[in-house]
C-alpha cells in the first residue's frame, strides 16, 4: 500500500502561482511513476503531469505544457506540481496518484490520494 497526501491548494487569481505538494507513505516511493490528475466540476478526471521513477523523465498535458512544472524528491518521499499563469479553467480539485508510466496513456494509477481543491478567479 502507498499512502498519499496533497497539499497547498487553495484560491488564486489568475495569472497566479500555487505550488502543491503530495507526500507519499507505505511502499518504496521511487517504485512508481507519480502523477497529478485533476476533476472540474461535471467534467471527467484528467491527467495533468507525471514524472518517472528517477525524475529524469516528466509528462504534461497539453493544457499545461509550459505553465505546469513537476518535480519529486526522492529522498523525502514528496512530489509537487508548481502551477504558473494559472487561468480560471485550472479550477478543479487536484489528486495525487502513484503507478506506472502508462499513466501517461490512460492506464490508472495503483494509488490516489484524497484530493486538494485548486479555484482559480478571474
Amino acid at each position: 500500500q502507498v499512502q498519499l497526501v496533497e497539499s497547498g491548494g487553495g484560491l488564486a487569481q489568475a495569472g497566479g502561482s500555487l505550488r502543491l505538494s503530495c507526500a507519499a507513505s507505505g511502499r518504496t516511493f521511487t517504485g512508481y511513476t507519480m502523477g497529478w490528475f485533476r476533476q472540474a466540476p461535471g467534467k471527467d478526471r484528467e491527467f495533468v503531469a507525471a514524472i518517472t521513477r528517477n525524475g529524469i523523465n516528466q509528462y504534461y498535458a497539453d493544457s499545461v505544457k509550459g505553465r505546469f512544472t513537476i518535480s519529486r524528491a526522492n529522498a523525502i518521499n514528496t512530489v509537487h506540481l508548481q502551477m504558473n499563469s494559472l487561468k480560471p479553467e485550472d479550477t478543479a480539485v487536484y489528486y495525487c496518484a502513484a503507478g506506472t508510466t502508462s499513466v501517461v496513456f490512460g492506464t490508472p494509477p495503483d494509488y490516489w490520494g484524497q484530493g486538494t481543491q485548486v479555484t482559480v478567479s478571474s
